[in-house]
């Protein structure tokens, strides 16, 4: 019975472990075709990065901004051919490019650097930055911010671990209380005792 509850005990350990380490993922380890911040067209593909020195002077965010605030946007044209051609971004206030107010506009302009680079307070909700290349065709990219916005995705997936490790304990406990084993050990520690 002991050898079962050992044997138990180190797969819920390691199915823990599995879950919880699949949570922890940083945005930099990420290979450059997974990454989120990434936007494709074809061949051509920009980054976006988001920094709020005020709250964190190393991070750097893609899509959810944990603070509202004063935020750095920095596009990176990673495709040389989108530096020979001009680019205009906007960045508006709520979830589609023709709803809401329109917070920052940047004319096309060729970016010879392949950095496009602004600051914008950015207030509590959604928004919606449309990055349009003027070539042929015309290219558009797009990204969805959430500022100062709990992601219940990710406090779902790093929940999940935790909770599958407390049921698997509490099941292993259950079935350790209800087994003869343990109840005849503990009988034989009473009378021991008496």
């Amino acid at each position: 019975m002991v050898r079962q509850i050992t044997q138990a005990g180190i797969t819920a350990f390691i199915l823990i472990m599995a879950l919880y380490t699949s949570t922890v993922g940083a945005h930099g380890k990420v290979a450059m075709e997974e990454d989120s911040c990434m936007r494709r067209i074809g061949e051509n593909m920009i980054h976006l990065s988001a920094y709020q020195p005020q709250a964190d002077e190393d991070g750097h965010y893609c899509t959810d901004i944990p603070k509202a605030g004063n935020t750095i946007l920095v596009i990176d044209l990673v495709d040389p051919s989108l530096r020979d051609m001009p680019i205009g971004m906007k960045v508006i206030k709520g979830s589609k490019a023709d709803e809401g107010e329109t917070v920052t506009n940047m004319r096309p302009t060729l970016y010879q650097d392949g950095v496009i680079n602004t600051q914008s307070v950015l207030d509590q909700g959604k928004y919606f930055i449309q990055i349009t290349a003027e070539g042929v065709p015309p290219l558009n990219y797009e990204y969805h911010l959430r500022v100062e916005m709990v992601n219940y995705a990710e406090v779902f997936r790093a929940s999940i671990g935790p909770v599958v490790g407390l049921l698997l304990t509490t099941i292993l406990g259950y079935k350790l209380i209800r087994s003869r084993r343990f109840r005849d050990w503990i009988a034989s520690r009473r009378s021991k005792r008496n």
